[in-house]
């Protein structure tokens, strides 16, 4: 059986279920708080929309036949922003940052800091690359 062709329309609508999924731990964190497991939740809902927003990314640069080659989601990041598809290159690098330094087993201030930085900052940046990817997709 074959499996359907990835385009990045469909990697689109991937991320933007992802994004709503992520927009209503962030709501729900924020009106009544973060326990330990919507705290995880969170996390996984986070790294969900961000390796789905990468992935729109590499589908989208496929499809338009891009000559880069990419060994990484730092590569992909910076030719995203290069190409305008994200709005601020530093803060898509912290994302990657931070969800490297997370990790179980390093201490509780990397987890700490990355949940407060996907309440504070991570969500918007998603919500602008949906807002330009949308529009780019349509022209």
């Amino acid at each position: 059986m074959k499996s359907p062709t990835l385009t990045c329309e469909k990697c689109l609508l991937d991320f933007q279920d992802a994004l709503e999924q992520l927009k209503l731990f962030v709501q729900s964190g924020k009106s009544k708080g973060l326990d330990a497991r919507t705290e995880a939740q969170l996390v996984r809902s986070f790294e969900l929309a961000h390796e789905l927003a990468l992935k729109t990314i590499t589908e989208f640069f496929r499809q338009q036949k891009h000559q880069g080659t990419f060994s990484g989601s730092r590569d992909i990041t910076v030719e995203a922003f290069n190409e305008d598809l994200i709005d601020d290159g530093k803060g898509w690098m912290d994302m990657i940052i931070l969800r490297i330094k997370y990790n179980p087993i390093y201490p509780e201030s990397a987890q700490n800091e990355l949940v407060s930085r996907i309440l504070k900052d991570f969500i918007s940046l998603f919500e602008n690359f949906n807002r330009k990817m949308t529009a780019r997709l349509e022209n």
